[in-house]
């Protein structure tokens, strides 16, 4: 289990932008599942929707995203400092229920595919045993030793 403090050691978000609270299980440089507890006072409950707040989409694929990064950074044990993954793009993703004040999401990434410098993912988010969001994420990734003059 990787907790919210080493979470923060691995990727460079911050509040309120770093949506993974817990990683719950690691499978090597295959699989990973994050936990993102939603909140009632998460900022963008305010403007989406007033009276009716729903976790935007975008949020939930950049919460699987990260859960990605995780993954990815764990599975070659780089030190975090040297590695920025970009996010490239999605595929075919798909909201099946509103994500509410209250929530548990449950974040599970495989890995697809494998490049040089990316990886393809399948990500799907659960709130329970419901499937909540599904699609594909690529993510670019940049390894470099900070500090060098290379």
């Amino acid at each position: 289990m990787i907790e919210a403090y080493e979470i923060e050691e691995i990727l460079p978000h911050r509040y309120p932008f770093l949506l993974v609270d817990r990683i719950i299980e690691l499978e090597g440089n295959q699989r990973a599942v994050g936990i993102k507890n939603v909140t009632v006072n998460e900022p963008f409950f305010v403007g989406h929707f007033p009276g009716r707040p729903i976790m935007p989409g975008v949020l939930i694929i950049e919460a699987l995203a990260q859960v990605g990064g995780i993954l990815y950074i764990k599975s070659i044990g780089s030190n975090s400092q040297d590695v920025t993954i970009y996010f490239m793009g999605v595929d075919k993703f798909k909201f099946r229920k509103p994500v509410l004040p209250g929530d548990q999401l449950r974040l599970e990434i495989t890995v697809i595919q494998r490049h040089s410098r990316g990886w393809k993912m399948r990500g799907l988010a659960y709130v329970g045993e419901k499937l909540v969001a599904e699609g594909g994420i690529t993510a670019f990734v940049s390894i470099e030793k900070k500090g060098s003059s290379e």
